[in-house]
């Protein structure tokens, strides 16, 4: 009896079409793409500008240090609450409608946030940021793959999607150090999302792949409510993690995710299906997306506010220094596409973890010696890291499901992504300003942390391949 292994399982996915669409011409593929990736890039931008104007924002809102892992943690909460029902929505009814929408209430919510005058006000702002992003980024994935439907095409198009995203982190910083006010650099941004909504009313053509059924509104709340408690916990365990609401956050983190088992198992449309879990590229996918959020994003959403304390430098000079990390970062992802063929997505994953846990490696002891110049060889060493897991996580994450799922697929990787990004900023901040030696010192822990955890990555998903390669030499045995 012939036996399935997983390159056939995804050749046979890719053949089951959505209920027929038009297909799109050479133009309106290239403006979907343009599309999709200028609201990456505004969303990534929106997400990276609190990384240099911590300080400042903590000053105005009178936030303490325990909770400024809420200022930065916001959008990653919204983010990884709503990416799967983000990603469920759009395929069930219209990826088109879905990216319209996160457009438009990110601009809105962006501009809120520069009113808000209060940590909490803020941070939910943040929050509602999030979910909006959370549905540009599933449908943008979603988007493209219904202009692009042949391998090569794809491959072009999520490398570019996928150097926007560093694009966006790149110049998040820049724009938000280049306005005397943390709050006219959240307007600026607002309205740069909308003005994305309005030219995406007229440029993007609708697509779907309808399974019938409701949506998994049960499954939404229970694992979105999980995702709060674990953030919560995380936040709260850097004042003591034997508190008591510590250890309660985290039996109810346990309990709800045993509830959103349960319920995705016996619901006729989850968000996410389960028996994907049993797919090494899915794994793979879900575990870079993982540990990029607790290596990469966790160390370097909080360190420009660690440069600035401890340096002394201001904002746009923090900025105009991370420039070199995103800003290669951006470069490389934009030519990764050029490996394909020669170096698989998961091998690109394991060889972007290890020059991210060397770049950060050689930055020990620059804090500490009061020297930016000692960064710089980190800086570059880790943004080429940035680069190849910017361009390979996309295109992993379509490719480990059904192309019809193609948005779930990018909500199930990117909602990895921020947890482990909630989870990151958590425990670098808690890291960092625990030492009783200083920041400096803290942020050397930290670093080291990091590093730890990105060689953990490496070897996981390495381990996933050879998993793999096991399984396809079996099943060609057979």
């Amino acid at each position: 009896m012939p036996r399935f292994n997983e390159r056939t399982l995804t050749e046979v996915d890719a053949t089951r079409a959505s209920p027929a669409q038009p297909a799109q011409t050479p133009g309106h593929a290239r403006a979907t793409l343009a599309l999709t990736s200028a609201a990456t890039a505004v969303t990534l931008m929106t997400y990276t500008a609190p990384m240099v104007t911590l300080p400042d924002t903590a000053a105005a809102l009178h936030t303490s240090v325990s909770a400024q892992a809420w200022l930065l943690n916001g959008t990653p909460l919204g983010l990884a609450a709503l990416l799967l029902v983000a990603g469920s929505l759009a395929d069930d009814y219209g990826r088109r409608r879905i990216f319209l929408t996160g457009t438009l209430v990110l601009g809105i919510t962006t501009a809120l946030g520069a009113l808000a005058s209060s940590t909490w006000l803020f941070t939910l702002a943040r929050i509602a940021q999030g979910a909006a992003s959370a549905a540009i980024l599933a449908s943008s994935l979603g988007l493209i793959v219904h202009a692009f439907p042949t391998p090569r095409g794809r491959l072009h198009a999520t490398g570019v999607w996928g150097a926007f995203v560093s694009g966006g982190i790149a110049v998040g910083p820049l724009v938000a150090g280049a306005f005397p006010d943390w709050r006219v650099a959240y307007g600026v941004l607002g309205a740069a999302a909308l003005l994305v909504a309005a030219l995406g009313t007229r440029g993007l053509t609708e697509s779907r792949s309808p399974r019938g059924g409701r949506p998994d509104v049960l499954g939404a709340l229970t694992f979105g409510l999980a995702l709060v408690a674990l953030v919560a916990a995380l936040t709260l365990g850097r004042d003591g993690w034997l508190r008591p609401q510590v250890g309660l956050l985290l039996v109810a983190t346990v309990a709800l995710m045993a509830v959103f088992t349960l319920v995705e198992r016996r619901t006729a449309t989850p968000m996410i299906d389960l028996g994907l879990l049993r797919r090494p590229r899915f794994l793979a996918s879900s575990a870079g997306g993982l540990f990029t959020g607790l290596a990469v994003i966790g160390t370097f959403s909080f360190l420009p506010a660690m440069l600035q304390q401890t340096l002394g430098l201001s904002a746009m000079d923090t900025a105009w220094l991370f420039l070199l990390w995103s800003g290669l970062s951006f470069t490389v992802a934009l030519q990764a596409k050029r490996l394909s063929g020669r170096v698989s997505p998961r091998d690109q994953l394991a060889v972007g973890f290890a020059l991210h846990a060397v770049g950060v490696l050689t930055m020990l002891g620059a804090l500490d010696a009061h020297s930016w110049h000692r960064l710089l060889p980190g800086l570059i060493v880790a943004g080429t890291g940035s680069g190849l897991l910017n361009a390979a996580l996309p295109l992993l994450s379509v490719e480990s499901v059904p192309a019809a799922r193609a948005a779930m697929g990018s909500g199930a990787q990117q909602t990895f992504r921020y947890i482990g990004s909630c989870a990151g900023v958590a425990l670098t901040i808690a890291i960092a300003t625990s030492s009783g030696s200083g920041l400096a010192h803290g942020a050397d822990l930290a670093l080291a942390v990091s590093a730890g955890l990105a060689a953990v990555a490496a070897a996981a998903v390495l381990a996933l391949r050879s998993s793999s390669a096991s399984s396809s030499a079996s099943s060609s045995a057979s």
